[in-house]
């Protein structure tokens, strides 16, 4: 009996030993030495903005672009969308990257707001990109998880869809909040900000001119006109020291890729995300090209300095036609009209001897990462002193805007609008500002450029058209949709079963979840 007592008292003295020492430095032997546990808002910002960035630059090429003439990936088969027609999977990609980006911005304003480690800086910065990647969000599907989005860690896993209307007023919120944040100029981590390298006052006036651009997008409905325009006048006339924005391309919202073999963090996404042969396979669109062709455009010459002289190469790394020149192709033409594709985008890794490749190739330029550029403030600016919202000269504006487009893609070419190459130009491209015609002859005249602006900024061509109607797009006789530019994506296939009833509600609300039920805005 002693012995057994013995030995079970033995037994539990080395249990309790060998229990004390699996115990010691366990949180240590059990922690991860690479992957952080925690982690501050240096380390979120640069790949959030590179993903997100890179999600809008993929669906541009593939989905705006097709949309608005800018190429035509020639097909007979179903699911064109240059034919106004898209598959249903089509909805799933931005809807998805995007969210996931608005959890890491989102984290960005909290985790700069804690006791010790306040930081107003990347708190504005948060908050400006929040509104960023909701703007675009709400404009491509309408009614949209905003309030309760990116609530799935605190047990919010079914989010209410929100009006339109309701989103685009909180996000002028936000970007009033940022503006005040910013303004104190609280220095950031310079490697942190792969878009300004730290400059918080660039910071501050990206942000006014993305609230300007969505003033101006609401402004025609009733509903918050006065308070739009009256937002819009306060930043530009009657109080811009508290509303600084971009006052030269270098101020530009831009993320300059700068790796061009796929090992650098900042590479471009269209290096890594698209096949060489995927890339130079759609076709240049007529309206596109034609318009660059007939105006002499620098962007696309390749006779003289501006362009690559003696290789056939332009800046925008368009190639010519099997005949010489640059000749496109009509977009939504009918099905068995035998198209053939000439001129199209070549891809970095073009081995033709005569043809230059690296950063000639829009694959590999480190130019294509756009958020917001000065131009298109400036188009912005020509439309609101054309409609009287703000004091002002609509062709000064016109003008500026259409020098800084072309010198973002052609540094040579001047900027100031008083040059002789400049007025050489307008002159000779028959562009120059027309003032007999009517407000909407005028609307042309401005969006026109803009379209040229906002090549390659994700689907803000595809916003502006179906708010504007402007520029006016030909229309081909294969069209789908009664011919008509869808007005939005429906939403993903799986929101219908992950949030049930407030994807019954959203819809009840905006109307039918199809490609032409028109968004808040776009309604009359």
């Amino acid at each position: 009996m002693k012995k057994n007592l013995y030995k079970i008292i033995a037994a539990l003295v080395v249990s309790a030993t060998t229990l004390s020492s699996c115990d010691k430095n366990f949180q240590e032997i059990n922690t991860d030495p690479i992957n952080i546990l925690s982690t501050t808002p240096d380390k979120l910002l640069a790949p959030a903005l590179v993903n997100t960035l890179s999600a809008g630059m993929n669906r541009n090429r593939n989905f705006n672009n097709e949309l608005m003439q800018v190429t035509v990936n020639i097909s007979d088969g179903d699911g064109t969308v240059f034919r106004y027609e898209y598959r249903s999977t089509f909805s799933d990609y931005l809807w998805n990257a995007w969210y996931v980006q608005l959890t890491n911005f989102k984290d960005i304003y909290k985790l700069a707001g804690k006791p010790g480690r306040e930081n107003k800086s990347y708190q504005g910065i948060s908050l400006v990109c929040q509104s960023w990647v909701y703007s675009m969000l709400s404009d491509t599907y309408g009614d949209i998880p905003y309030f309760q989005a990116n609530q799935g860690s605190t047990g919010v896993l079914e989010p209410a869809f929100d009006k339109q209307q309701d989103i685009y007023l909180d996000m002028f919120k936000k970007l009033e909040e940022a503006n005040t944040l910013l303004k104190a100029g609280t220095a950031i981590t310079p490697s942190s900000d792969p878009v300004f390298k730290g400059d918080i006052a660039k910071w501050r006036k990206f942000c006014n001119s993305l609230y300007l651009r969505l003033l101006l997008r609401v402004s025609g409905k009733s509903e918050v006109s006065a308070q739009a325009i009256a937002k819009i006048k306060e930043i530009v006339d009657t109080n811009p020291a508290n509303y600084p924005i971009m006052a030269t391309n270098n101020e530009s919202a831009t993320l300059n890729w700068t790796g061009l073999t796929g090992t650098d963090p900042f590479v471009n996404p269209y290096v890594n995300g698209v096949r060489v042969q995927d890339f130079r396979a759609p076709a240049i669109g007529s309206f596109f090209i034609d318009h660059l062709r007939d105006w002499a455009d620098p962007r696309i010459d390749i006779s003289t300095a501006n362009g690559y002289a003696n290789n056939g190469i332009n800046r925008l790394g368009i190639s010519q036609g099997s005949s010489g020149g640059f000749k496109g192709v009509p977009s939504g033409y009918e099905i068995g009209a035998g198209i053939v594709k000439e001129s199209y985008f070549y891809s970095y890794d073009q081995t033709s001897s005569n043809v230059a490749i690296g950063a000639r190739s829009l694959q590999q330029s480190p130019l294509t990462g756009i958020l917001m550029n000065y131009a298109e403030l400036q188009f912005i600016l020509a439309e609101a002193a054309l409609k009287g919202y703000i004091n002002g000269s609509a062709e000064n504006y016109y003008n500026t805007g259409i020098a800084a487009s072309i010198n973002y893609w052609v540094p040579s070419f001047p900027t100031s609008t008083s040059s002789l190459v400049f007025k050489d130009y307008i002159i000779n491209a028959d562009i120059d500002w027309n003032n007999t015609l009517s407000t909407d002859g005028k609307m042309e005249q401005i969006h026109i450029q803009k379209y040229y602006a906002l090549f390659l900024v994700d689907m803000q061509q595809w916003f502006e058209y179906r708010r504007t109607g402007h520029p006016i797009l030909p229309k081909g006789a294969g069209l789908r949709n009664g011919g008509i530019m869808p007005a939005r994506m429906a939403y993903p296939v799986y929101v219908q079963s992950a949030n049930p009833t407030n994807y019954q509600k959203a819809i009840a609300a905006q109307g039918a979840d199809v490609i032409s039920t028109q968004v808040w805005w776009q309604r009359p």
